[in-house]
């Protein structure tokens, strides 16, 4: 395993090509990993997997998270146009029973193995690797470094809001559709007055606790 998180000090403003062409692109087939939603307290996790054609790179690409929601959604049309991608999930079940890390990781592998083809090396964001069936590399704030990455972590999160959004009108109670499922005060709020939901991470600490109150009061 290699990783390039320790050789790149000064980050760039924003992700470039780079890391994919020193590790074999464009003769080599190199998709970037990204997951989205280890933080939130309901819904499951979802990682996408990309891999970008060199000649048609979208513009302005970057971590999810420095984007507006306006040019989130520009840029998962221009990446679901121009590349090949897929997504990779981990149910409620699995987080509870796995823990969130290995339920990630899980999701991970599934986006890399629902890809339209093999991939030669593939890029994930942060320090821990899944087992993949192909050669990989780590690298610490990776959708801020590699543009196969940030795309990957495009897609995701718009893929999990939609999802979340879906939820919501399930149980509106939560804001779901604002908060994305993390315990923010008004979803926090919700929580202590309705209790959780079937959606709800049962092995996440406030979650556990409430529903061990609730326990205890019907016992």
């Amino acid at each position: 395993m290699n990783d390039y998180s320790q050789n790149m000090t000064k980050e760039k403003p924003k992700p470039t090509y780079e890391i994919e062409e020193s590790v074999g692109a464009p003769h080599k087939i190199v998709c970037g990993v990204d997951e989205v939603g280890r933080g939130p307290l309901a819904g499951p996790v979802i990682a996408a997997a990309v891999i970008l054609n060199p000649a048609l790179i979208p513009y302005d690409l970057n971590d999810s998270k420095k984007l507006s929601a306006k040019k989130r959604e520009y840029l998962n049309e221009q990446i679901l146009a121009c590349a090949e991608c897929a997504y990779g999930e981990a149910s409620l079940e699995e987080i509870d029973e796995l823990n969130i890390l290995h339920a990630s990781m899980l999701a991970m592998q599934r986006a890399v193995k629902n890809l339209p083809r093999k991939v030669d090396h593939i890029l994930v964001d942060g320090n821990r690797l899944p087992n993949f069936e192909a050669p990989a590399t780590t690298i610490i704030k990776g959708d801020q470094k590699s543009v196969s990455i940030a795309a990957a972590s495009i897609i995701a999160k718009i893929k999990r809001d939609f999802l979340m959004k879906k939820l919501a009108k399930i149980h509106p109670e939560y804001g779901w559709e604002r908060n994305s499922g993390y315990g923010t005060r008004e979803h926090m709020e919700a929580l202590n007055l309705v209790g959780p939901s079937r959606f709800h991470r049962k092995s996440f600490a406030p979650i556990r606790d409430l529903m061990t109150q609730q326990n205890t009061i019907s016992s």
